[in-house]
């Protein structure tokens, strides 16, 4: 029988069977959540080649970065508190009332806040929200309405059509060029016990092929930076756009970080012996040339080179270091063979799996400790 067939069914019949998938819709949701935390607690994401929970959620199981975002926020609140993935589970509260409730629960308060937003809406749950814990009134604000934009390259998509994210901000329409002031935002009470919640990166919205909007807030420093560059750049660019700032600035800042990070350069000196450590004044064997660097570099394309057991690649490009197969303190050396690019997730796992968990979290808890 067609499982979305639905003409056959009575009216009580529809509604009751509704019910019924719901019911079970909610279990389920209840069930991924505790699957979610225990990967999550595991780091198995490490495994499957990704860098980070919400990139295993991504690549592997294929939801969109605001649901992949409110699922491990949600299950982090509901491993800290069972109690709200029984009542989830039971249809006596929405996933969302997880998400509002989330940064302001307690060991203290959250059995009473349970309690308080069972089968509630999310608008009562606002409410409810508004009267525990209230927040200053907003700013009264006058902001001039932009002209309406000319064709643009780099246009910011309307309202509307922003994506949804776990404490993301509706922006603005905003015209090709206009460089505008922070917004004023009330200040928010820092709650006690405050869950971490998966990083939100600025956004690069892909708007045409080769083509992409961004969405950033600058502080003053840079927004007096950016009208600077614009005047000095004067008929290079007489329209004062910010793409072509933008540009020339990652350019110069590119092929510096890459001389400093990977030791590029225009120039390159031949590659001198490997140290040693032999203790007769060589160098350091944790210190890699600049040539090996250049060398991995280029070999492992700037990207983290750890491969799963099932063949994925990690896709990380951010954060990168420089790590030894054979570890220095087992007599690795600094060798094109023997030094490749992780990330910093997989560079603590690689560790792991030499020393173990138990000696680097000691180690890295010592570490802490040193830096204050």
């Amino acid at each position: 029988m067609d499982p979305y067939a639905t003409s056959h069914f009575s009216n009580r019949a529809l509604l009751a069977d509704l019910k019924a998938q719901k019911a079970r819709e909610s279990g389920s949701t209840a069930v991924v959540l505790s699957r979610i935390a225990e990967v999550d607690e595991r780091k198995l994401y490490l495994e499957e080649g990704c860098p980070s929970m919400i990139a295993f959620c991504i690549g592997e199981l294929n939801y969109s970065e605001g649901a992949a975002y409110k699922r491990i926020y949600a299950a982090r609140v509901t491993r800290r508190f069972p109690g709200f993935l029984v009542a989830l589970a039971e249809g006596r509260v929405h996933l969302r009332a997880i998400l509002m409730l989330g940064s302001h629960l307690t060991s203290g308060n959250a059995d009473e806040l349970l309690a308080a937003a069972t089968h509630k809406s999310r608008v009562e749950i606002e409410q409810l929200l508004a009267q525990r814990f209230p927040r200053p009134d907003w700013p009264e604000r006058v902001r001039a309405i932009p002209a309406p934009p000319a064709p643009a390259l780099m246009a910011v998509p309307p309202a509307q059509h922003a994506p949804e994210h776990v404490g993301a901000t509706i922006p603005d329409l905003r015209v090709h060029g206009q460089v505008e002031a922070p917004r004023l935002e009330p200040p928010r009470p820092q709650a006690p016990e405050r869950l971490e919640t998966p990083i939100r990166r600025d956004r690069m919205t892909p708007l045409a092929p080769q083509r992409y909007g961004v969405e950033v807030t600058f502080d003053q420093e840079a927004h007096d930076l950016l009208e600077y560059a614009q005047a000095l750049m004067g008929h290079h660019n007489p329209s004062a756009a910010i793409a072509p700032v933008l540009t020339s600035a990652l350019r110069l800042w590119v092929a510096h970080l890459e001389k400093q990070k990977f030791g590029v350069t225009r120039c390159p000196r031949p590659a001198g012996r490997p140290a040693t450590g032999d203790g007769t004044g060589t160098a350091d064997r944790r210190h890699i040339p600049a040539a090996v660097k250049r060398e991995v570099l280029e070999r492992d394309q700037g990207q983290c080179a750890f491969v799963s057991d099932s063949g994925k690649r990690c896709q990380e490009r951010r954060g990168l270091e420089f790590d030894h197969k054979e570890p220095v303190a087992r007599g690795g050396m600094a060798t094109v063979d023997n030094v490749r690019l992780l990330c910093r997730a997989h560079n603590q796992h690689a560790a792991e799996r030499v020393f173990g968990a138990e000696f680097m979290n000691r180690k890295r808890n010592e570490a802490r400790r040193a830096g204050g």
